[in-house]
């Protein structure tokens, strides 16, 4: 529920965010041991048991897949400018770099700017 003095709704922001960020860094925590479990499942699963092990709750299976990465920029750039296959990129833009262009007076054509408004909350 949302109160209704905004002083009041600025308190209930600080303490959800206080709580979240606890429960974010447990969360993180975890996913960190989660992490670890799954490299050391990883490195010691021998070889006779290659694709998986099992415990009382749960079967565990070790799969490869393959994952695409640029070995040459410059090959793969020359790529998009010729094709024009640009739905191989995501489309994110950079904003510290775009920023970093701005300050130096160059322009970056396609790129304009808006005011995205955002709550900054601070404890008092």
């Amino acid at each position: 529920m949302i109160p209704k003095q905004l002083g009041a709704c600025a308190d209930l922001l600080y303490s959800l965010r206080a709580e979240r960020l606890v429960q974010q860094k447990i969360a993180d925590e975890m996913e960190a041991q989660e992490k670890a479990l799954k490299e050391h499942i990883i490195k010691t699963l021998p070889k006779s048991q290659a694709s998986g092990v099992s415990g009382k709750l749960a079967n565990v299976k070790v799969e490869k897949r393959q994952v695409a990465q640029v070995k040459d920029w410059k090959k793969f750039y020359a790529h998009l400018k010729k094709t024009g296959d640009f739905e191989l990129l995501g489309r994110t833009l950079k904003q510290e770099a775009v920023r970093e262009r701005w300050e130096a007076r160059k322009k970056v054509p396609g790129v304009e700017t808006f005011d995205a408004i955002t709550v900054s909350c601070t404890k008092v």
